[in-house]
């Protein structure tokens, strides 16, 4: 669970993104950042119990700065309105498929897997999808994944709109080998965020993300 002003810090940021509003209000900040810490700390030593993994990280090894990068952006605003974590071996900046938190008011979700991979990367889990596609269709037609996630994320800006090169029409793999990331998610809506049992809800989908993550891990490390 975590606490209503941490979510109403958020929303008076979006609304007030600047450095003198947030200078003013910096105490509410840090507020925030403790509780969304220990939120992650305590999904970390939930999650590493069946995933050992992640057994040694922390939450400072995998929050995101609420700083934006403004250099390559049109968007100028100074922060981002949203606190995430990217819980996978080696933190948030491995290069691994791993677990992810988004807390951002009316638009949070828990999920995972791999964003956006380099080519060499991302020929590699295709490669293991294509070769290995009996196993991958199994996992995403798991009941426990299906219940949570549905399915693969397939959003525009995540699939190709043809088959990638060396791949035929036909493939009983054609809609995956089509992704450019691998990736699932559940909306949170913030009375489930504030929710007593978020931490145990949160978990549970995690754990059914865990063959996917997995399944593609060793893909990456072959």
């Amino acid at each position: 669970m975590l606490r209503s002003s941490t979510l109403a810090f958020l929303k008076n940021l979006e609304k007030n993104n600047d450095k003198s509003w947030f200078d003013a209000n910096r105490s509410g900040y840090e507020f925030a950042k403790s509780d969304y810490e220990a939120f992650i700390n305590a999904l970390l030593d939930s999650l590493s119990q069946s995933d050992d993994s992640i057994a040694s990280l922390t939450a400072k090894s995998c929050m995101f700065r609420i700083n934006r990068d403004v250099r390559f952006s049109k968007n100028k605003q100074p922060y981002k309105n949203n606190f995430g974590a990217s819980m996978n071996k080696g933190g948030k900046k491995s290069l691994l498929a791993g677990y992810y938190f988004h807390l951002e008011p009316g638009a949070s979700f828990v999920g995972g897997g791999l964003w956006m991979p380099l080519g060499p990367e991302l020929a590699k889990v295709r490669q293991e999808i294509d070769y290995c596609f009996d196993e991958f269709k199994k996992i995403v037609s798991n009941p426990a994944f299906r219940k949570h996630f549905g399915t693969m994320y397939d959003g525009a800006d995540a699939t190709l709109k043809r088959l990638p090169k060396g791949y035929e029409a036909g493939n009983p793999a054609e809609e995956f080998l089509k992704l450019k990331s691998f990736i699932a998610m559940k909306p949170l809506t913030d009375e489930d965020v504030l929710s007593p049992g978020l931490l145990k809800a949160s978990v549970q989908a995690l754990q059914a993300l865990q063959p996917i993550l997995h399944f593609i891990n060793r893909a990456l490390a072959d």
